[in-house]
């Protein structure tokens, strides 16, 4: 299950609720056969190293090992719960490559959000994108989101498209009992 939107539309603040993550952590956090992993944990990992390295410089760094870890945890056979931009197809295809020689499927939640709101979510947790890369990922982001609501969002197996009120009632990400199944939001 990858929870995917703009920068500053909630995805960290969802897992947070849903799994008890508090925002400091380093590694992917277990929660049942579910590994759930959020950029914040390659972030925090790579600060201790990176601190005197530009940010622009840090971000490539940090994505990658995020990536690597999904990919990690999904060859390993682990349902996994990820926090993921959604703009970059190549990644999510990568994803659904690794999920079907598992035998499993890729499902998506989309956190639906207008740019205006997910801006205000970046200034809200001091952590602001550049002009450019938000336009960018907003450009990316609009088309995925007409597919998605036409039904229509190979490679992924699944899309549940959500905007903030549904976001906020969402209880629980369950899997069925092989890792790796299909999740169920609720």
């Amino acid at each position: 299950m990858l929870v995917a939107g703009l920068p500053g539309a909630g995805k960290s603040t969802l897992l947070d609720r849903l799994y008890g993550l508090r925002g400091d952590e380093t590694l992917p956090v277990v929660s049942g056969d579910a590994r759930v992993i959020d950029s914040r944990q390659s972030r925090n990992w790579w600060a201790r190293f990176l601190a005197p390295v530009p940010q622009r410089a840090r971000v490539p760094i940090v994505h990658a090992s995020h990536v690597w870890r999904i990919a990690r945890a999904m060859r390993q056979g682990h349902a996994v719960v990820a926090h993921t931009r959604g703009t970059w197809p190549h990644i999510l295809r990568g994803f659904a490559w690794l999920a079907r020689r598992r035998d499993a499927e890729v499902h998506l939640i989309l956190l639906d959000v207008d740019a205006r709101t997910a801006r205000r979510g970046q200034h809200a947790r001091g952590r602001v994108v550049t002009t450019t890369a938000f336009a960018r990922h907003v450009r990316r982001w609009r088309p995925l989101m007409e597919r998605a609501r036409e039904g229509h969002l190979p490679p992924a197996d699944g899309v549940t498209v959500l905007d903030r009120a549904a976001a906020d009632r969402l209880k629980a990400i369950a899997f069925d009992e092989r890792a790796g199944a299909t999740p169920r939001a609720r």
